[in-house]
């Protein structure tokens, strides 16, 4: 990798006579194969030797304060009690290395966390959600931030589930209500805690009666309607993309993904390359909340937007997953990546809604379906819904159809 990065043989000598050469040398071949430019890994390899010059590797674990020791140790570094933004950047681009190299290499102590005392209570509320209650992945994690959060809001002298009144639990849901939150989302805080705290009551952690004493903003049938942009949105939003710029390339994909199949960001994000039957022209996807996979017939103009993007803009690397990043490092894209993809898109375009993530084009594709008179069951099915209460919700109203009873001459009938 070094005859590879530099050509002068007195460099070339340096690197490899130095400290480490063979593990600095497997790294930058990590660094090679996630898609970094010859110029960055040329970088890479300064800073590599520069650290290994000042570490010491080979006797236990390596902290976060020793790599800061060994870059403040560079003279660069060592006189500039005020530092220009230049020098910080650069800083943290040592530590960023370093520390990635002294990961890779097995030997990097993390820095411990203060460990709150009820960490093993949410532990175990995890594992009953999962193991007893069946819940996908999504929902634990969402059910134990958030209990995270709210013990993170109590006083520094409570440390027993015992001391928490529901005076405390009125209070975190009161403040998260004051900083914007609307009633669904208190409504759906409320029930965390409820399921938390009634379970906590079954292992006699708590006082009792304090789940069934959590209240939450009164909630009515079929309330709120489920926005999401219209047709013609969609429609400016697919041809948007359709440039020859690698980001169009590769958003167009993930855009169409979520609009004709209304597909979850997660799902998009959980697609994998055998996930793609070419011969069968399907597509296979991962439901985790119904923990099943589902097929569906690929649409040409879906396939051909995937395999433009396949064969033009996908970097070439060993992940098997769709989407990927479309700079160094190259790694799979995460769900919440997606959603900044959609607002910025959406907004480009000047579509006002109040929310503009991924998840509108969902709605968008189940009121598109509705319009065309496909029936809540066939809608259900193509998005996976577990229940029909959740279609339902497309229901509410009807614009096109009360527009059509305005139209109507009504005299007649009275």
């Amino acid at each position: 990798m070094f005859e590879t990065l530099f050509k002068r043989p007195t460099v070339l000598a340096r690197y490899r006579e130095g400290p480490l050469s063979e593990a600095r040398e497997r790294f930058l071949e990590q660094c090679a194969m996630h898609g970094y430019s010859r110029a960055m890994l040329q970088k890479i390899a300064w800073v590599l030797l520069s650290i290994a010059q000042r570490i010491d590797i080979d006797h236990g674990k390596v902290t976060t304060r020793d790599i800061e020791l060994a870059v403040e140790g560079r003279e660069g570094f060592k006189h500039s009690p005020e530092r220009t933004q230049n020098s910080q950047g650069s800083r943290q681009l040592f530590i960023h290395i370093a520390t990635a190299w002294v990961r890779s290499l097995g030997c990097f102590e993390p820095p411990r966390e203060a460990e709150s005392p009820f960490t093993a209570h949410i532990t175990c509320f995890s594992m009953y959600l999962r193991e007893e209650r069946g819940l996908s992945p999504v929902t634990i994690s969402t059910r134990c931030e958030r209990m995270a959060w709210f013990f993170e809001s109590l006083h520094p002298n409570q440390k027993s589930l015992h001391t928490i009144s529901i005076a405390d639990v009125d209070a975190f849901i009161e403040a998260k209500g004051n900083k914007g939150w609307s009633r669904s989302s208190l409504a759906s805080l409320a029930s965390s805690l409820r399921s938390f705290f009634r379970y906590a009551e079954g292992q006699g952690w708590c006082n009792p009666g304090t789940a069934a004493a959590i209240e939450s903003p009164r909630l009515y049938a079929r309330e709120g309607l489920p926005e999401g942009p219209s047709w013609e949105d969609v429609q400016r939003l697919l041809a948007s993309t359709r440039g020859d710029r690698p980001a169009d390339v590769r958003d167009h994909a993930i855009l169409m993904l979520l609009a004709v199949y209304g597909l979850r960001r997660g799902e998009v994000a959980r697609l994998q390359l055998d996930d793609l039957d070419w011969a069968g022209e399907r597509i296979v996807v991962s439901r985790p909340k119904q923990y099943r996979i589902q097929c569906y017939p690929l649409v040409s103009a879906v396939g051909e937007a995937i395999l433009r993007y396949l064969r033009e803009v996908r970097p070439h690397c060993a992940h098997r997953t769709l989407f990927l990043s479309l700079a160094a490092p190259i790694r799979p894209l995460s769900a919440p990546s997606i959603t900044p993809i959609v607002r910025a898109r959406l907004s480009a375009l000047g579509v006002a809604l109040p929310r503009r993530g991924a998840h509108c084009l969902r709605h968008a594709c189940a009121s598109h379906l509705l319009a065309s008179g496909f029936s809540l069951k066939q809608i259900g099915d193509h998005l996976g819904h577990r229940s029909a209460n959740s279609t339902l919700n497309y229901t509410k109203i009807d614009l096109a159809g009360l527009r059509q009873v305005a139209e109507l001459d009504l005299g007649g009938l009275l």
